[in-house]
């Protein structure tokens, strides 16, 4: 009966680590929560989680913005102790000093979607992002070969993932007869209404602007003040003379695209890079070896597939 017993409690022993498997909190920090591309990240990052089991997802960014407040929730993370944070940088100068001061607390650091290549961040899984902004200028070019001027609309200045796709789309347009108005590009901020705002101001600014690029999202987010604009530019629009090529492909601008609101569409994997991230974290917390950079791959949209990326 002893040695029964002795066995019995020995075999508990041996399986007993599996019922006791460490729980780790990764975070996930976006630029601004009021950007509904970002949820995708949030959405990508939660499922991945579950999957993994011994995962918890958390999603904390500054509402609007702001690259201050950003690194004080960053800071405040790192005084919680979560155990590793994947950051979408708002400014990659900025985020030197708090992304040290997270891995000087012994916790994982990555960059998702805006990367900060002279930081201690480990790996960053994002977008290639001057091929993005290359495939911006190549739909407009493929569009339009006639040329014309245009213009770009950028969010933060300080973002070095958006002066990737600005000096994209002018790799892809140089030599072509289209050319760059004064001005462009401007910048929103991640403003999603200022963004529309500018659309018309570089319009006024510009009766023979001929195409407007926005390198991210932000004026189609808003799509009632998006359509606004449009509509006022509607005939030029059908006649070949205004293009609109703008970048990002969540369901609300493919739904407008669909319905004639833009002429073409290049996005991004925003919910593939919140599941990656939790999986590149993991491993860090693991102590393995991580790929310095990922990239999740980019989709190109017009009116012939459109249907297709809707369903």
């Amino acid at each position: 009966m002893k040695r029964l017993i002795l066995a019995a409690v020995a075999a508990v022993a041996l399986t007993a680590p599996a019922f006791a498997q460490q729980t780790y909190r990764f975070a996930i920090v976006p630029k601004a929560m009021n950007n509904p591309y970002f949820d995708l990240s949030r959405d990508g990052c939660i499922k991945r989680a579950k999957e993994l089991g011994n995962v918890e997802c958390i999603y904390k960014g500054p509402v609007e913005h702001e690259p201050a407040s950003q690194a004080q929730i960053i800071q405040d993370l790192i005084s919680q102790k979560v155990d590793g944070i994947a950051i979408s940088v708002s400014d990659a100068a900025a985020a030197v000093r708090v992304i040290k001061a997270a891995r000087d607390a012994g916790i994982p650091v990555i960059t998702f979607d805006a990367d900060a290549p002279n930081s201690a961040r480990q790996a960053h899984v994002g977008t290639d992002n001057r091929a993005m902004g290359r495939a911006l200028g190549e739909e407009l070019l493929r569009l339009r070969p006639d040329g014309g001027k245009y213009a770009m609309v950028s969010g933060g200045p300080a973002a070095a993932n958006l002066k990737e796709r600005v000096e994209g789309v002018r790799d892809a347009l140089k030599g072509s007869k289209w050319t760059e108005v004064s001005g462009s590009p401007t910048y929103c901020n991640d403003d999603l209404a200022l963004a529309v705002q500018q659309m018309q101001d570089l319009k006024t600014a510009n009766p023979d602007l001929a195409a407007i690029v926005p390198v991210g999202g932000w004026p189609m987010f808003v799509p009632e003040a998006y359509k606004s604009f449009v509509n006022k530019n509607k005939a030029a629009m059908d006649q070949g003379k205004f293009t609109l090529v703008v970048a990002d492909t969540l369901k609300v601008q493919l739904e407008l695209l669909r319905d004639g609101f833009a002429n073409a569409l290049v996005g991004q994997r925003p919910y593939e890079m919140g599941e990656r991230a939790m999986d590149i974290l993991l491993k860090l917390k693991k102590g393995e070896k991580v790929d310095d950079i990922v990239y999740a791959g980019i989709d190109r949209v017009t009116k012939d597939n459109v249907a297709t990326m809707l369903k």
